[in-house]
């Protein structure tokens, strides 16, 4: 949290700074060109209008003349030092009265002696100083015969332009330091629901389920808040249905195991001279084995689904000789419950493209359980549909059926359901990946008291696919 603190402060503090100076920068160059383009413009009206007024009034007079009439009606509040230069740049008189042979060869003499109005800002080494200037041109005849210049000293123009950009640096820096201060609030307003969370997250790491974050803003905070919740129910629900599937594995492992052993000491103990005892002890170690064999496949199975690591080796064939094999393996192989299976197949050849194993394991899979929760002496129909280019094989039971609030999580990894027939949790959930494998599609009907309908959907191979 310290480091996303420290980011977001170094971040709006930067963004602060940049906009403070781009601020000042902005104010400090309005300011210069507000003061000095006023008093140049101010000097040039002044120049403009005495050398216009001498040129139409005075025309013909000698340059002498001509200055020493400007000079004396001069403004009496005229703050500018006032200069009438001639062709040379020298000073014919000022308004202090002097005249100097010093060439004054700035831009804005240079423009007055070529007609026009010229401007200079710079240091004057005569006076030590930094000025202003404008020169503005005195005609005769429609010659240029001399220049009158108008200066003054730029240091209290200066002076108050550093001023008011002091103030305005002052009051950036307190808008600088108000800006931090904000920020500081604001990334603490951001960061401590954020640590809440954290806190939060780190118990349900440790398994404590019992947290729960508490939504205080509606925002992305809350919305994280609540997905957080939200992820501690998942949790909650898969831990318990991993202790589910635990306990249930557990008591699936110890029921044959118990029976082997206990079958195999009754052998040990009595020996081996009751024939039919002996056969019937053998016929329950093999079943029970067979049992412990179909669990720990389903384990297997299990493992390399959650890893993602299913493989199928898949062969073009007809699915019709697959689902007639399963008839036949049922038809010679009695159940507990004496359920019957019946058939209705298609007698068109069903071309698909699988891994024959994996689909026997899904129907298996899927009748195994359809006689599981059939009733004594029922009946489990498997039906085989061709729909153009898919075929659709169903499993139908009518057994006690699947409550409408199992639906929905029924086929999900270790979830069992409440009927006290189901096994482990594995079958469905393994038997839903091989069909999604095979690009297929696996949907549960059912009413609760009435019977579940399974419907396998696979596509088929193309026309030009197919073997001949």
């Amino acid at each position: 949290m310290k480091g996303i603190k420290a980011r977001l402060l170094f971040q709006i503090g930067v963004l602060l700074l940049a906009i403070v100076l781009l601020l000042e920068a902005v104010f400090a160059f309005a300011v210069y060109s507000y003061y000095f383009s006023s008093a140049r413009q101010i000097m040039q009206s002044r120049a403009v209008t005495a050398t216009t007024f001498s040129n139409q009034f005075m025309d013909g007079y000698p340059l002498a003349d001509r200055a020493r009439y400007i000079l004396e009606n001069l403004v009496a509040n005229e703050n500018s030092r006032v200069e009438v230069l001639n062709l040379e740049g020298q000073t014919v008189i000022d308004s202090y009265g002097f005249s100097s042979p010093e060439h004054i060869d700035t831009e804005d003499v240079q423009t007055a002696l070529q007609g026009g109005i010229g401007n200079y800002t710079g240091f004057s080494p005569l006076f030590e100083q930094r000025i202003m200037a404008v020169s503005s041109p005195l005609t005769s005849s429609g010659q240029v015969i001399g220049v009158l210049r108008f200066s003054v000293s730029t240091e209290p123009l200066y002076k108050a332009v550093f001023i008011l950009i002091g103030w305005a640096v002052a009051i950036g820096i307190v808008v600088i330091v108000l800006g931090f201060a904000f920020s500081l609030i604001i990334a603490r307003r951001i960061i401590d629901p954020v640590k809440e969370l954290t806190v939060i997250s780190r118990q349900m790491a440790t398994g404590d389920f019992s947290a729960r974050a508490v939504r205080k803003y509606n925002d992305e905070v809350g919305t994280l808040a609540d997905s957080l919740n939200h992820m501690n129910e998942e949790l909650s629900k898969s831990e318990k249905m991993k202790n589910d599937f635990i306990s249930t594995v557990s008591h699936e492992l110890r029921t044959p195991l118990t029976s082997i052993k206990g079958w195999g000491e009754t052998l040990v103990v009595g020996g081996l001279e009751d024939e039919e005892e002996t056969l019937l002890g053998l016929e329950v170690i093999n079943g029970e084995t067979e049992r412990l064999i179909g669990l720990v496949e389903d384990l297997l199975d299990f493992s390399k689904y959650q890893s993602g690591e299913i493989q199928l080796r898949r062969t073009a064939t007809d699915l019709h000789k697959l689902l007639r094999e399963v008839e036949l393996q049922y038809s010679y192989t009695g159940n507990k419950r004496n359920v019957t299976l019946k058939t209705d197949l298609t007698r068109e050849m069903l071309p698909i493209e699988a891994d024959l194993n994996r689909l026997k394991q899904v129907f298996v899979n899927l009748i195994d359980n359809a006689i599981k929760f059939s009733k004594q002496n029922g009946v489990v129909l498997l039906t085989a549909v061709r729909q153009e280019r898919q075929v659709c094989i169903t499993v139908q039971d009518y057994g006690e059926g699947i409550p409408l609030e199992d639906m929905d999580k029924i086929g999900e990894r270790f979830y069992k359901g409440r009927s006290k027939m189901s096994g482990s949790g594995l079958g469905l959930a393994i038997s839903k990946e091989i069909v999604r494998l095979h690009n297929g599609q696996l949907r549960i009907e059912s009413e609760y008291g009435t019977g579940t309908t399974i419907t396998v959907t696979l596509p088929l191979l193309p026309e030009d696919n197919r073997n001949d």
